[in-house]
């Protein structure tokens, strides 16, 4: 069964509004969980348009596609999983909306893989208050980490502080005393990666900021430039990775590029090129050499069992889309999702979901790099990442795994362990 996306839903007149929860009561609130027999209905909400949208549109259709995999293969324990896509513009107001009325309204089971910082936080607060599972934001902000504030809502993917660490440390030793700038988005994920960056980096000489909506970062890298940085980090969405390309390439500056994971999908910064110049820029010349991270295996990986797998479902349930780093993400994130439901056991529950995630969580491998980390207190997803470069259009990874903490002073230690191979049939506890 298909995902629905919704164009829009109309906020209505709700019990509670997502920046008032408190206003409703002391307490949490719950309403009743809804189980099916035959179906485990998830909503999320996502950029399908605005800033956003390039590269980030794709994610939950991939998780959508491996659901429907899962689905035809007899489901989780017989029940299928289907995912409601709000289209949120990547506008906070939009997805408290949207996530409100899918709740109240709607009667999804949880939120899942709800997509970006400033619209996500604008969230937290309701599914919490209502105890809704608010499971894997697609969204690397620290803020999802803590269990004990937010005890339905979990983190994914590496925080920022995390990303950041890792990527600061490989400029620190492989760029000694050569000066930094970065730039970054002025919310919670952007901020913490920066702090983290210079707990590494002694010498950035210039941060700058953007807003989601700029149609230009060129001021801040003139800035950046006239501050003599010889490396640049963007943390940044795809589209201002694209931006930033090119005002490099306009202001003549050729600094070395160190871009985050989630900024750095060669196959969406190629097409925004193009776009964004109108045609004069062809190809992922302007890209090769940067450096990036990443936390799962290279889509050009072609002899790496995931990969072959999450091609296979690409191919046959996701209209054969170019498998980038954001298709993978997709297909990752639900792969997550999946083990956590078979965990919660055949008498599924709100709560089941949640205890599973907390007690089980941190055992879980699959497609990840390294290990993930859950507990009733830490809901911080995975753990580290692998330094890659961008070569002739491709993610090249390189070097040790590496793991670490958000901890001030927590060392950063290689993850030496293999990567397990999918199970038989491509997800836990498939019919054979």
């Amino acid at each position: 069964m298909r995902s629905i996306i919704h164009p829009g839903l109309a906020r209505g007149v709700l019990v509670c509004l997502a920046l008032a929860a408190a206003a409703c009561g002391a307490g949490h609130r719950t309403v009743k969980t809804p189980v099916g027999s035959s179906t485990i209905v998830f909503g999320t909400h996502q950029p399908q348009s605005g800033p956003a949208a390039p590269g980030y549109s794709q994610i939950a259709t991939a998780s959508q596609a491996f659901f429907d995999y899962v689905n035809d293969h007899g489901g989780v324990y017989g029940r299928n999983v289907r995912l409601l896509i709000f289209n949120d513009a990547y506008n906070p107001t939009q997805a408290a909306g949207a996530v409100e009325h899918m709740v109240l309204y709607n009667n999804v089971f949880g939120i899942f893989e709800g997509l970006g910082t400033p619209t996500h936080l604008q969230v937290t607060p309701f599914l919490n208050a209502y105890q809704v599972p608010d499971v894997f934001v697609a969204s690397p902000c620290p803020c999802w980490d803590n269990g004990t504030d937010n005890s339905f809502t979990y983190g994914w993917q590496p925080n920022s502080t995390i990303e950041g660490k890792i990527l600061g440390s490989y400029i620190h030793r492989h760029f000694p005393g050569q000066r930094v700038g970065v730039l970054y988005q002025d919310d919670g994920a952007g901020q913490a990666g920066l702090a983290a960056i210079r707990d590494q980096v002694p010498q950035v000489v210039a941060a700058k900021t953007y807003q989601p909506g700029a149609t230009t970062v060129e001021s801040q890298l003139r800035d950046i430039k006239r501050a003599g940085a010889k490396v640049v980090v963007d943390l940044t969405l795809p589209a201002y990775t694209a931006m930033s390309v090119l005002s490099l390439l306009k202001l003549r500056y050729g600094p070395q590029l160190v871009v985050w994971s989630g900024g750095m999908d060669p196959i969406t910064v190629a097409r925004l090129l193009d776009t964004y110049s109108g045609g004069a820029v062809h190809g992922f010349g302007l890209i090769d050499g940067a450096i990036t991270d990443a936390y799962l295996p290279s889509p050009g990986e072609t002899s790496n069992p995931w990969i072959r797998l999450f091609r296979k479902i690409d191919t046959q349930y996701d209209k054969n889309a170019p498998l980038t780093t954001n298709v993978e993400y997709g297909m990752a994130s639900a792969y997550t999702l999946v083990q956590a439901l078979r965990a919660a056991g055949p008498n599924l529950t709100r709560q089941s979901l949640i205890d599973a995630i907390n007690n089980e969580g941190s055992s879980w491998r699959g497609p990840g790099l390294v290990p993930l980390r859950y507990s009733a207190s830490d809901h911080s997803g995975f753990t580290g990442a692998r330094m890659g470069r961008i070569v002739d259009g491709h993610l090249v990874l390189f070097g040790p795994t590496y793991t670490t903490t958000t901890r001030a002073g927590s060392p950063i230690t290689a993850y030496r362990k293999a990567q397990p191979a999918p199970p038989p049939n491509g997800f836990p506890g498939a019919t054979p």
